[in-house]
Formats: structure tokens, C-alpha cells, sequence
């Protein structure tokens, strides 16, 4: 039989049990109807689906080393190059929609390439959510200084004179870089001889050594090699002339009307990734397009900081599927 202080004791022991029940049972709730709560635990991993050296390399470093900052947790850049980008792309559409794997997607992989690969593994839009739309570089026209070219006309009367003869660089087929040369050569009205390359890392070796004569791809990675004269720059593929090189023209201005090439760039999740786990992670990375250290990195390396929201993104993303569509007809451009 049990005392009157003993039914007390038992009696509280059961309120507090309760109590610590009901908190849990709320927790467990709210973890349930907030996926983003705790996110993230562990290290993220944010698949690049190119060779390490070129502008989406440059860019995902940066985003993965300022968001891995803020949140204290490690951000791991996957190079996974291969067949334009598709090898990544794959792997990330079949990978768990938690937000703990990432693709650092870019005009080629999301803007040409379903027109280039018509019977990919995945769906460019339904099997994955953009996040962001972070940053963008203007692609820059360049060649070996041994071109006899100093300007767009220059090296447009060279092409009409020499048919066929005179070959660009690109980082591979299919690639951005490939495209951009084939828009110019398709407005231009000229024929030049494409050589490929596994990356933009040999593609710019090609270049220094003399091996290729021109390409048009991001201004990152070519920056240094045209202030120490390995490389003449002759233009800038933007709308707009850009800070870092004031001095040189943009394609269109300087004779090719109508000519414009960008590269942008954004990390996307696989499509069941949960709405509030993209807004979180939407959220932090446009605080880091904020940060001054970035900001300074950017403007120096002549990469434009966008930001924005997911759907701002995935409405940019099908916009651009249509345009390179029409490119990529117009141009005949097939991968063999």
C-alpha cells in the first residue's frame, strides 16, 4: 500500500513523463513538417561535373569554401567530368533528395546540352530543383599572339582569306566553349577548324603553346595569360564592356551584331529535395554573394554575382534551353 507522499512522488514522476513526451512528440513533429531543421549535420558534397581548372571549378571553390564557413560545415567540390557534363549530371539526378548532394550547373550542362544530347538519362528540368542562380562571366575572345589579328574584323577577313585553315581551341565537344565559337562562326559567316580537348586546363595550354590559335570561354582562367602576353585578347562575348578590361570591345560592337555569349552558373538538387531545405540553402548563399571578400574576389576576376530565388533560376534555366535550342539547330551542331 502506498503512502500519501509516495503517491505524490508517482504522481509528479507521470506529470513530468508526460511532459517530456509531449515535447519530444513535438519535436519529432516539427522535424517532420521542417525538413530544414538540423540541415546540415554533415558534410555536403557539391559535384562539378567538369575538370578542375576552368570557371565553373574557379566559381563552386568559392561558393563551397564561404557556405562551408557559414555554416561550419564541410562543403566537398566532386569533380566528375565526362561527356559535357552528363556523367555528373546523372549522378546527382539519381542521388537522395536530402541536400546533401548538390550539381554546380552552368549554361552548358542546362542550357545547350539537352539540345546536344537528345536521349540523356535524366530530364534536365523534372528530375532536378534549382537553388540559385549565383554567378555569371563573360566569355572573352582570345589568340595565340602570332595570329596576325588585332580585332573581330582582323581575324573575320583571315577566316574568309584562309577557308578552313585557321583552327580554335575548345575544352571539348559539346562544351561551352564549343558552342560560343560555333555562334560566332554561324553570325560570322566563317569557317574555322574545331580541335577538342578534355578540359579547360590543356585547352589553355593548347593556346599558350601555339598549338591553337583562338577560343572564346570565361575570362577567369584566361585573365592571367592575356596581362602576361601569352594570349591577345580581341573581345569580350557580354552585352557590355566589363570593368576588369575596359579597353577591349564586345563582339557585337565590334562587328558581329547580334553576338552574345555568357556563362552562368548555379547549384540545382535532385527534384525531391524538400522545398525548405532549397530555401535555407538559397538563403545562406545569397548572404554569401554579400560577403566583401567575395565580392572583391568576383570583381577581379571579372565574375558577376547574381543571386536571386529558386524559381527566378528555373525560369532563367528554361529560357536558355530554348535559345541554345535554336542555336544548336540553326548551326547544325552535332556530336559525332
Amino acid at each position: 500500500m502506498y503512502s500519501s507522499r509516495s503517491t505524490v512522488v508517482l504522481r509528479y514522476g507521470l506529470t513530468a513523463g508526460i511532459a517530456i513526451a509531449l515535447c519530444l512528440g513535438a519535436r519529432s513533429a516539427a522535424a517532420q513538417t521542417d525538413p530544414a531543421q538540423g540541415y546540415p549535420s554533415r558534410p555536403i558534397r557539391l559535384v562539378v561535373p567538369f575538370a578542375p581548372g576552368g570557371s565553373t571549378d574557379i566559381i563552386a571553390r568559392i561558393l563551397a569554401q564561404k557556405l562551408g564557413e557559414s555554416w561550419n560545415q564541410q562543403v566537398v567540390v566532386d569533380n566528375r567530368p565526362g561527356a559535357g557534363g552528363t556523367i555528373g549530371l546523372d549522378y546527382v539526378a539519381k542521388s537522395p533528395g536530402d541536400g546533401y548532394t548538390l550539381i554546380f550547373g552552368h549554361v552548358g550542362t542546362f542550357g545547350f546540352g539537352p539540345s546536344l544530347y537528345p536521349k540523356l538519362p535524366y530530364h534536365p528540368v523534372r528530375d532536378f530543383v534549382p537553388v540559385i542562380q549565383f554567378a555569371m562571366v563573360p566569355n572573352m575572345l582570345v589568340t595565340h599572339p602570332s595570329l596576325p589579328v588585332k580585332s573581330v574584323k582582323d581575324l573575320i577577313a583571315l577566316a574568309k582569306a584562309r577557308p578552313g585553315q585557321v583552327n580554335y581551341a575548345s575544352s571539348g565537344a559539346g562544351s561551352a566553349s564549343h558552342l560560343a565559337v560555333e555562334y560566332f562562326k554561324l553570325l560570322a559567316k566563317i569557317d574555322i577548324m574545331p580541335i577538342a580537348y578534355r578540359g579547360t586546363g590543356p585547352m589553355t595550354v593548347s593556346l599558350i603553346s601555339g598549338e591553337t590559335s583562338l577560343t572564346i570561354t570565361g575570362v577567369p582562367p584566361l585573365m592571367p595569360h592575356v596581362q602576361a602576353g601569352r594570349m591577345r585578347g580581341i573581345a569580350v562575348a557580354s552585352t557590355q564592356r566589363i570593368k576588369v578590361l575596359p579597353d577591349l570591345p564586345t563582339i557585337a560592337e565590334a562587328g558581329v551584331a547580334g553576338y552574345e555569349s555568357t556563362t552562368w552558373f548555379g547549384p540545382l538538387a535532385p527534384a525531391k529535395t524538400p522545398r525548405e531545405i532549397v530555401t535555407k540553402l538559397n538563403g545562406e548563399l545569397n548572404k554569401v554573394l554579400q560577403l566583401p571578400d567575395v565580392s572583391k574576389r568576383f570583381a577581379a576576376e571579372g565574375i558577376e554575382a547574381l543571386g536571386g530565388t529558386p524559381d527566378q533560376f528555373g525560369t532563367y534555366i528554361r529560357a536558355e534551353i530554348e535559345r541554345w535550342a535554336r542555336v544548336v539547330r540553326e548551326a547544325n551542331i552535332r556530336l559525332d
